[in-house]
């Protein structure tokens, strides 16, 4: 690294760029993709996002969109001429068209509450779908109003009535927009058939659900509805195969443990009075021991991380696949008749974007950098890095270390973690460390890039990522095994691995603090609770108290019963044994709660009941509140709010831990 190189400090956080999304123009020889960067020359400061033209042949790149504003989801028209986007330039965002050779954008729609997703060409090229919520007046916030719905709000959205996303169209010549969809449920971007007939959304929180699961629905441009896997099971993502025969999508069935890893499958949508009892659906990745369309916890604010896609190409689809700390882009055969091969690999955390001819577009990260993208010649088999969006910065940064670490579990259970260890100045082991814990439960660390584990690192703390039990990426039975038994296995596999980086001299174990994010949050306080052996604690949207949970939470009444095993009359011993909030009066840690003001998942009473109990126990305890933010607010949220978290973060951990 250059002599002059100096650790992450919090600041650098807002002066890297993120990639946002991307899109693969249809003859392969061009991309289109948006950057996020932070503009700090205001107070408080703002994200902005450009689009951006780049030729990968020669890597010719051309600001499309002026930086100022938000301009994002950039779709190539099928001819390649044109070029639909989403702008906050009107009062409310819209789907612009801006021609690829040169000349000004025009406004598509006009939308009095703006579009939400999308925007998706047809294959013809005459018409755009796209997602938008409500577009009646909104009732005066100062009138009463009633709910009928189980899921009546929900995190990041708001009132489930409002916010829920239909599914629109409207002519690329201008034509007035209108809805597809007003059945109550909440839809993903949508996809077009091959034939240009019909449309394939993901659909979740429907009116009579208390279920965030998905399932895939075909919508006829006629208004007309059909939920396709029903009652099957979850659905993640769907794509249409190239012969409009046959639908991919990643889910699990009905009746699978929470936390089962999906499988790729198949089913058919042409045959006559289709959907059938007894349908059968065929898993594509029956023997593949991993977690398809699967994503690791990073901390940087790219919504394209949590928006798996299947890329369909003749015979086969490409798909991400969590592997352990890894996820990998694999190759799927649509018959089943050959296994899965692994297309792109290594330490770091893929997405496929497109595919044409021999050329595959994807984006990567990894621990020590965010978001890039990249082809590679699926004949030769040659990758090439096509953007580097933050070389100029990363390059004056001294990096951490990342060593891998192995250990067993008290069960004798293989786990897997990582230490990120500073890379400059006097600190050397054993190191101050920071126990960070990944939310979820079910989701997992590893190759992808986290900025509180560089901030810290830079400060001068190393930074310990264990996939404990309930991880995915490690088969089902290690993603299922707390069901009804929460602060058991994950919680010893966190210690077994601080054990372990004792043991090897790697942390000093009179200088521990720790935290995490949501379910991180829950095993933070529930740590505390357990060992007095951690200096300080970062609980961050917690889950503290598992029986006001299942009334406040905008899953609680579905996540609580497939987490415990059941309602908490049925099994109230359960609920209050793996409740934090009954072993708090027994914290001594010094904690600093985060929370979310508008957090539907975890909402603030979980904070609050914790913060009471260690307050009136004489426990030293504070709580930072984040105004207007949902549940991932300090990672994807306003700038104020990342650093907010940022700031409060690492000053607790150096009150208490020396570095």
């Amino acid at each position: 690294m250059p002599e002059n190189s100096t650790p992450f400090q919090p600041d650098d956080y807002f002066r890297l760029r993120f990639l946002q999304d991307a899109a693969l123009s249809p003859d392969g020889q061009s991309v289109v993709y948006t950057v996020l960067h932070t503009d700090t020359a205001v107070e408080p400061p703002v994200d902005r996002k450009t689009i951006y033209l780049q030729h990968i042949h020669d890597g010719y790149t051309k600001q499309l969109t002026s930086g100022t504003r938000l301009d994002h989801s950039p779709a190539w028209s099928p001819d390649g001429a044109q070029i639909a986007f989403v702008s906050d330039r009107a009062e409310k965002p819209q789907i612009f068209v801006l021609p690829v050779d040169g000349g000004e954008a025009r406004q598509l729609t006009t939308l009095p509450n703006g579009v939400g997703g999308g925007p998706v060409w047809s294959p013809d090229g005459k018409t755009i779908a796209f997602t938008a919520a409500a577009q009646d007046a909104p009732a005066d916030p100062s009138t009463p109003y009633r709910f009928t719905r189980p899921i009546y709000r929900f995190d990041g959205l708001g009132r489930t009535d409002r916010s829920n996303q239909n599914v629109w169209v409207v002519g690329a010549d201008g034509d007035e927009a209108r809805p597809l969809t007003d059945d109550g449920f909440h839809y993903a971007p949508p996809r077009w058939s091959p034939d240009g007939s019909r449309l394939l959304a993901i659909g979740s929180l429907g009116p009579d659900t208390h279920s965030m699961k998905g399932q895939v629905r075909l919508i006829g441009l006629d208004g007309s509805v059909t939920s396709l896997t029903g009652e099957w099971g979850s659905a993640d993502t769907a794509e249409w195969t190239l012969d409009g025969q046959t639908i991919l999508f990643a889910g699990a069935p009905a009746g699978t443990d929470i936390g089962t890893q999906n499988g790729l499958w198949r089913v058919n949508v042409d045959l006559p009075g289709f959907p059938k009892p007894g349908r059968s659906f065929t898993n594509l990745t029956p023997d593949l021991p991993f977690h398809v369309a699967g994503r690791l916890q990073v901390d940087m604010p790219s919504a394209t991380v949590r928006q798996p896609r299947i890329i369909c190409v003749q015979g086969a689809a490409f798909v991400r696949v969590q592997c352990c700390g890894e996820v990998r882009i694999y190759q799927v055969g649509l018959d089943g008749s050959t296994p899965p091969e692994t297309i792109v690999g290594g330490e770091r955390f893929c997405e496929v974007i497109g595919v044409a001819g021999d050329r595959l577009l994807f984006w990567a990260n990894s621990f020590n950098d965010p978001l890039n993208l990249y082809t590679k010649n699926l004949s030769s088999g040659e990758e090439t890095q096509i953007t580097h969006l933050n070389d100029d910065i990363l390059g004056g940064i001294a990096l951490p270390t990342v060593e891998h670490l192995e250990f067993a579990g008290e069960d004798g259970e293989r786990v897997e973690g990582w230490l990120l260890t500073p890379a400059t100045g006097s600190a050397s082991a054993p190191y101050p460390g920071f126990l960070y814990i990944h939310g979820g439960p079910h989701s997992a660390f590893g190759h992808g890039f986290h900025f509180d584990f560089q901030m810290l690192a830079g400060a001068g703390y190393a930074v310990l990522a264990i996939n404990h039990r309930a991880s995915t990426g490690y088969g089902d039975n290690f993603a299922t095994a707390i069901k009804g038994d929460w602060g058991h296995l994950d919680y010893t596999d966190l210690m077994a691995g601080v054990d372990y980086a004792i043991e090897r001299g790697l942390l000093d174990p009179d200088r521990l603090a720790l935290g995490g994010l949501s379910g991180g949050g829950n095993l933070t306080c529930w740590i505390v609770g357990q060992t007095d052996r951690f200096k300080a604690a970062i609980p961050e949207n917690p889950v503290t108290n598992w029986v006001s949970f299942y009334g406040v939470s905008d899953i609680g009444p579905w996540f609580s019963v497939e987490e415990l095993g059941g309602q908490p009359h049925e099994i109230p011993e359960i609920y209050r044994r793996c409740s934090p909030i009954t072993y708090a009066h027994r914290c001594t840690t010094p904690t600093l709660l985060v929370q979310g003001e508008s957090d539907h998942r975890c909402p603030p009473e979980q904070s609050e009941q914790f913060y009471a109990v260690l307050k009136v126990n004489g426990c030293p305890v504070e709580m930072l509140r984040l105004p207007g933010s949902p549940h991932g607010g300090a990672i994807t949220g306003a700038p104020v709010l990342r650093r907010a978290q940022n700031g409060a973060l690492l000053e607790w951990v150096r009150r208490y831990v020396p570095a």
